[in-house]
């Protein structure tokens, strides 16, 4: 144990200290699918008993809904990796950090498959989960790689089966049980403890630096609203009614020990710092608000729920030296890697 404390604290240090260079993370876009696990996104995880364990281990496809469709689809479990990885990061990403994608996505596709199976939602068809497979989200297949990679596509699908290949089987489990291996594109410089953010407490999922996210594209963003359109969201999220000086409308903001807002005053009322995210179209929920020239301006920092691995993170500690399993040993701490 002390030997993995200090390997960690070094590495926080290095991390800390390498050159401010410009890593230019790849982040997807509106139209490849969303950064993150939308399942991540929507609720949070929900315990897994030891007896879903035994029928992770005994099954060898997913099925998946195809939303836009309503066709499900039989998917092997390698075959599945692929589609995964391709719709969360750039094939031109580093491939360690590829890796650890692909660990975290067969870790948290595979315990949602064991839940389906304890407990079926009639609204999946028999799936395991839905998936929007032309526009990218949480899987795709080889055919729309085909299409969207074009004279890439041989060089690209390489990169998936060397990822495949070499960590094919493998799951991150606590006391032999799979983890909620959440993930989102960028933190903010230190990730979210899932209590924080969902309520739940995971002994896995707990605040740990992330500095390489700092210096990812798209790091920083700005939302710009005119109080029209504030009072619009308000009503239609909350049902607030905002009126008089503006300028007083958003007051205190609490916030979690990583920098997210956890609760927002607003109109006089209490409403989640997830909701505002929500609300008024902002990346993640680590912002501030200021009011000026008639506009409410959002700075935020980083993309997504902060819970679990950064896409961005893992990139950055890919591009220097480290490789897929002391990346997922940083961002799920205490979590055990185990080949199935």
């Amino acid at each position: 144990m002390k030997g993995k404390t200090a390997w960690c604290m070094i590495l926080f240090l290095l991390l800390l200290l390498i050159p401010l260079i410009a890593l230019g993370a790849k982040i997807p876009d509106k139209e490849s699918g969303p950064p993150t696990s939308s399942a991540a996104e929507n609720r949070p995880p929900a315990p897994q008993s030891a007896a879903s364990q035994e029928s992770t281990r005994t099954s060898a496809v997913f099925k998946i809904l195809d939303e836009p469709t309503g066709e499900v689809l039989t998917v092997d479990d390698k075959e599945f990796l692929y589609g995964a990885v391709a719709t969360e990061m750039s094939p031109e990403s580093p491939i360690e950090a590829l890796k650890a994608q692909a660990v975290s996505a067969y870790t948290y596709y595979s315990r949602l498959r064991t839940q389906q199976k304890e407990k079926p939602d009639a609204s999946l068809k028999g799936a395991d989960f839905s998936a929007d497979i032309s526009s990218w989200k949480l899987y795709t297949t080889k055919a729309e790689m085909q299409k969207r990679w074009g004279s890439k596509f041989d060089a690209y699908y390489q990169t998936l089966e060397k990822v495949a290949d070499a960590v094919y089987g493998q799951t991150l489990q606590e006391d032999g049980q799979l983890i909620c291996a959440t993930y989102y594109a960028i933190s903010s410089g230190n990730t979210e403890a899932a209590k924080d953010i969902w309520g739940g407490d995971y002994s896995y999922l707990v605040p740990v630096a992330s500095p390489g996210d700092l210096y990812a594209s798209g790091y920083s963003t700005t939302v710009a609203l005119a109080p029209q359109q504030v009072q619009q969201a308000s009503q239609k999220q909350w049902g607030i009614s905002l009126n008089g000086d503006p300028s007083k409308w958003f007051g205190k903001a609490e916030r979690t020990s990583s920098g997210s807002v956890k609760n927002q005053t607003l109109g006089g009322k209490t409403v989640k710092g997830g909701e505002v995210r929500t609300a008024f179209g902002l990346r993640s929920a680590n912002y501030t608000v200021t009011y000026a020239n008639d506009k409410f301006i959002f700075s935020v920092k980083g993309y997504g729920h902060g819970v679990g691995m950064s896409q961005a993170g893992a990139e950055y500690m890919a591009r220097h030296g480290s490789d897929y399993k002391q990346i997922l040993e940083w961002y799920y701490p205490g979590a055990k890697l185990v080949s199935v």
